[in-house]
This record gives C-alpha cells, structure tokens and sequence, in this order.
C-alpha cells in the first residue's frame, strides 16, 4: 500500500508505525468489530489496509512533505549570498516537481534537450523517427505547462 501510494522509501517506516500505532489504539477503542462470518484474517487484513490507506492519505497530504527541502547542511542555508532570490527559487522548485509528476517519457524527452545532441541524434539513438520525437517534446511541454498553472492558482 505504502509504495503504490508513492510513500518515499525514507519515510515508510515512519508512516507504517503511524500504521500501526493507529491500529492498535482502535482495537484499544473497540473500534475493531469484524463480521464473524468473515474468515478472521481477511476481515484483519481488509481493517488494516483501510487504516493503511487513511494514514497515507495524511501523510501524503501532509505539508510537511510537499514543502520539505532536504539538505545535508540546513544551516549552509542561513548564510546565502545577498543576491539570492527567494521568489526564483520557490518558482525553481515548483517547476522541479510538476517535472517529477510527469510520465517517464516525457520526463526524458523534456531533459534530453538540454543535452549536446540534437533532437535528431535523440530520436535516432531511440529508433525513432524525429518527428515523433519533436511530437513528444511538443505535448511533454504542454504537459509540464499545464501542471506548473494548476500549481500557481
């Protein structure tokens, strides 16, 4: 449940103890009533995959994890140069992960033409031919401009 939903494998085993630790204080609630014509283990694994599902919902919907930056050294961050803008790098950020929800093609597609070779040398290193590859590029584009507007509103 927890890899479907998309949890980081850094996280899990924080969101699994939340898993558990809910659990366990419904079943201190009484709040675990199975039908008794359902075979026990079906009716515990179903109850905790619904516990499972709700608390990666949170977790998922967390703002902690979609604002968290990570960074080795946080306290580097306090002494930044003066022209550094704050406004710029937020923009930065929102524009890496709308690129991060896109499909694997279209991620690659829109990375590849930052490299040194040409969109033809992409498309033909790929067995395609290139205009298939400006058609990609074309709708990876609308793709990443669609998500970065829904993020601004």
């Amino acid at each position: 449940m927890l890899i479907a939903s998309g949890v980081p494998a850094r996280d899990r085993a924080d969101v699994e103890q939340g898993i558990i630790i809910g659990a366990w204080r419904s079943v201190e609630r009484g709040m675990y009533r199975p039908d008794p014509a359902d075979e026990p283990r079906k009716a515990l694994r179903r109850w905790l995959w619904g516990i499972a599902w709700r608390k990666t919902g949170h977790y998922l919907g967390s703002a902690y994890v979609r604002r968290v930056v990570l960074n080795a050294h946080p306290f580097g961050l306090l002494h930044e140069p003066a022209g550094a803008n704050l406004e710029a790098q937020l923009q930065a950020r929102e524009t890496l992960e709308a690129l991060a929800d896109l499909p694997d093609w279209q991620r690659e597609i829109l990375v590849a033409i930052d490299q040194p070779e040409s969109l033809v040398q992409y498309a033909k290193s790929r067995g395609m031919h290139p205009g298939t590859a400006a058609s990609r590029l074309r709708t990876a584009r609308e793709a990443l401009a669609l998500r970065i507007r829904r993020w601004r509103r």
